[in-house]
């Protein structure tokens, strides 16, 4: 969900539609980014029963551990918030709703999801509508005309278009989100496996890499797809404008899908905006709980709490958005201006053996965090002077 979730496509449509196949390279470099960082948290839930948040509690001096949890509990707001704004985007476009009437709904809808569990029930529909839609773009990429060299090119080749740093930071934001990471090393680490032996961890560690590389891959071909897509169906060298109304992004299907495409995007940005939602507010329960150095429960007051804090401000910032469009873009960029902060915290942690033990982070893994936690600080820094 969270590589096809409103966050991302409007990222994405944004990249393929302003910079055409220039940007590609910005989902390889993130998705590389991603399977290393997904897997260290794991590998954080799994030895040691405990999530990001929760051994930041245990193992991180008070004062610096509520700060970058706060600023955790922000970017969960931040991602909740787009979510949100993508249901409410799907229900104008499906029966005329205002947008910020829609986001009430979208809310009371997520937060009875989340407090009664019901999720579940619909979890499998959502998967399958919305993983539906991002086979449609893999599937149309091959119905359009394509540059491949361009897009080849595009893969591997970083390249800093004018004015595109907002963006590429979105892109990264999107696709690496810190939530994420705070999630993953949560539900992971639900099945108690560090009071097994050793061969269940080891096992476990093993086949939650391919697991992670495997989902991480279809991820980097969809979000590709969708960049390609948008290139392919928007992109004018000579006059180059970003699409920046999801609405319009939904004629993309158009070759696929015929007259229906509008109306079938907007059943699955409803659908992922929903589930991504749900996803978002657990990740806000997760860092609140672990705050107070707690698991995720969603029986306890600290996680309900959480999610209530996550959830609410999200939807309330929507009520003072002028632009939804640019509202999506701009959170996902301040998840990647937070990212730097998250990803220091998990190195620390996963590398220190007073908390992994032995399966602390290899010399080898070390090096390639921190060449990760540097990459994302140096873009960070970019924004800030590249324009």
């Amino acid at each position: 969900v969270g590589f096809i979730d409103p966050g991302n496509w409007a990222s994405n449509i944004a990249a393929g539609s302003g910079y055409g196949y220039t940007l590609l390279w910005m989902v390889t470099l993130s998705t590389i980014m991603l399977i290393i960082l997904q897997h260290n948290a794991a590998h954080l839930g799994i030895v040691t029963g405990l999530c990001l948040s929760e051994a930041a509690s245990r193992y991180i001096n008070r004062t610096l551990k509520n700060v970058i949890l706060v600023t955790a509990v922000a970017a969960a707001i931040a991602t909740a918030m787009a979510e949100i704004l993508g249901g409410a985007i799907a229900l104008q476009m499906l029966f005329h709703i205002p947008i910020k009437v829609g986001s009430m709904l979208i809310l009371v809808v997520v937060l009875f999801c989340e407090f009664t569990n019901a999720y579940k029930r619909i979890e499998k529909l959502i998967m399958l509508f919305v993983s539906l839609i991002g086979f449609c773009f893999l599937i149309e990429i091959c119905m359009v005309k394509i540059d491949w060299g361009a897009a080849a090119t595009g893969w591997v080749k970083p390249v800093f278009p004018s004015h595109a740093m907002p963006v590429i930071m979105s892109v990264l934001g999107a696709v690496v989100m810190p939530h994420n990471l705070f999630l993953h090393s949560e539900i992971i680490q639900s099945r108690k496996w560090n009071l097994k032996e050793e061969a269940v961890i080891q096992r476990q560690l093993k086949f939650e890499f391919k697991d992670t590389l495997f989902s991480m891959i279809i991820g980097w071909a969809i979000n590709s797809a969708m960049i390609l897509m948008a290139a392919a169906t928007f992109f004018q060298p000579q006059n180059a404008k970003q699409v920046d109304d999801l609405a319009t992004a939904g004629k993309m299907l158009t070759p696929l899908l015929g007259n229906a495409a509008s109306v079938i995007f907007a059943a699955a940005l409803l659908l992922a905006g929903i589930s991504s939602s749900i996803t978002a507010g657990m990740a806000g329960g997760t860092i609140f709980s672990g705050i107070f150095n707690k698991p995720y429960e969603i029986k306890s007051k600290e996680t309900r709490w959480g999610i209530l804090l996550t959830m609410i401000p999200a939807a309330a910032v929507i009520l003072l958005i002028d632009s939804p469009f640019q509202g999506l873009l701009y959170s996902q960029m301040f998840l990647g201006m937070q990212l730097p902060i998250t990803v220091f915290t998990q190195i620390y942690l996963t590398s220190s053996k007073k908390v992994m033990g032995k399966y602390a982070n290899s010399l080898r893994l070390k090096i390639a965090l921190f060449a990760i936690a540097v990459i994302v600080t140096l873009l960070n820094i970019a924004l800030l002077f590249v324009q």
